[in-house]
């Protein structure tokens, strides 16, 4: 018996008592576990997400929202960054920046679609994101405003992408899922 007939055999033994014209809506399923592992504090998350994130390598850089587009500015500039790729809805102002701080730097719309080749040129990106899971160190890119399509976040080597806490930041992916 291979492994998917002995999966698919448990499946269906575990299913045998079910009715037929049953759905799985028709019966409440006890959910008694805990949705979170963290404290409810914004303060806590922020920390909790930053060192998870600090795990899988990445630089967190703290600023007020005002001191956003100098922030990024200067990690493009100490990038070297001679282009940046720029998703649709991303706000003007995170950019706005860039002139004082990086000299010439080319904006590239991802509303031209660049392709692959394009983007493999390109040497930043900066988006947003919808939400980030401090539990998990999980930054949520759903490809909504200001996020870009997968290929524009995943071409360029250098990837700055703002998370706005504490509205973004939740602390486990039972919260994160319904916010999705």
């Amino acid at each position: 018996m291979s492994a998917r007939d002995e999966i698919l055999a448990r499946v269906r033994n575990a299913l045998r008592d079910v009715p037929a014209d049953e759905s799985p809506g028709d019966v409440a399923v006890p959910r008694g576990y805990l949705t979170a592992h963290a404290p409810d504090d914004p303060r806590s998350l922020a920390e909790l997400l930053a060192r998870n994130l600090a795990d899988y390598r990445a630089h967190v850089y703290r600023c007020a929202p005002d001191q956003l587009p100098e922030t990024i500015a200067g990690l493009l500039a100490r990038r070297g960054a001679r282009s940046v790729a720029v998703p649709a809805g991303l706000p003007a102002s995170w950019l706005s920046g860039i002139a004082a701080d990086c000299g010439d730097i080319r904006q590239v719309s991802d509303a031209a679609r660049p392709t692959a080749r394009d983007l493999d040129a390109v040497d930043s990106v900066v988006t947003g994101c919808a939400l980030a899971i401090a539990e998990t160190g999980t930054i949520v890119l759903d490809g909504g405003p200001g996020q870009g399509r997968r290929a524009l976040t995943l071409w360029p080597d250098h990837h700055v992408c703002v998370v706005r806490a504490p509205q973004q930041v939740v602390a486990s992916v039972p919260l994160a899922l319904p916010l999705l």
